[in-house]
């Protein structure tokens, strides 16, 4: 396999990743719709487009945010120019610009139910098919990781064989998705918002943890990368609403 792959379409040719980003959309929204459809829904249509757009604001903005973090070296000087500003993101600042943007809207229209279980398992599979585009991009995509001598390790095309971190990333979506799915069945439903919480938290502690066999350098003198400290961010949030709501029960027990 030659690295990135792409489709022959006549004298064209179309990268795997865009064709890979555009199933990704669409099976995950449909994916959505179908879930939507066989259960109550406790927040309205119109809640819901605008819990929608206070996702796309935050995940746009966190991306961003957070990709320009990641080499903050390049700042004063980005590579390609002032389109280096708009290019970079990372999904871990989607998934928690998202978050504050969502949260922010709710608020904002008195909403108290959780918005985010509904959309964890299209997220899932949205994102592993994702992941497979940035596979099959090879060193273009930067989502690859560090040189190893494992067997499974993979040569994208320099010679070099390096942690497949993408298709890490993917063996743990679907087991974070089938885990998910075991407990609810064995349990039944989880509470409010308990999915959607388990799901995030648990991509934030892997992201953390897979970052480690990534080329990506710590910040100076602060020990992570900017995505490890956004996951630490988020993990710290979920500890500390989880610890809250322990206290809570507590105080109503007494």
């Amino acid at each position: 396999m030659h690295f990135p792959v792409e489709l022959a379409l006549g004298p064209a040719r179309l990268p795997v990743h865009l064709l890979c980003e555009v199933l990704a959309y669409s099976l995950g929204y449909r994916l959505y719709t179908h879930l939507r459809a066989g259960h109550a829904d406790r927040i309205s249509s119109a809640h819901r487009q605008w819990i929608f757009v206070g996702a796309a604001a935050g995940a746009l903005l966190g991306s961003r945010l957070l990709g320009l973090l990641e080499h903050p070296e390049l700042l004063a000087h980005p590579p390609g120019g002032w389109v280096y500003y708009f290019t970079n993101k990372t999904i871990v600042g989607g998934f928690l610009g998202g978050l504050i943007g969502v949260e922010l809207t709710k608020k904002r229209l008195g909403i108290t139910a959780s918005s985010g279980d509904l959309m964890v398992f299209p997220i899932l599979l949205g994102l592993s098919i994702g992941r497979l585009g940035c596979f099959f991009s090879g060193l273009e995509d930067g989502t690859y990781g560090t040189a190893t001598p494992l067997p499974w390790g993979i040569d994208f095309g320099d010679g070099i064989r390096r942690h497949p971190t993408n298709l890490y990333e993917i063996l743990f979506l679907g087991a974070l998705a089938l885990l998910l799915w075991a407990l609810e069945r064995w349990r039944g439903p989880l509470a409010d918002g308990r999915r959607f919480q388990l799901f995030l938290s648990g991509y934030l502690l892997f992201r953390l943890l897979v970052e480690f066999i990534k080329p990506t350098a710590a910040l100076p003198g602060l020990g992570l990368t900017a995505i490890q400290w956004a996951c630490v961010a988020g993990l710290g949030y979920y500890v500390w609403v989880w610890t809250k709501r322990v206290m809570k029960n507590a105080l109503a027990i007494d």
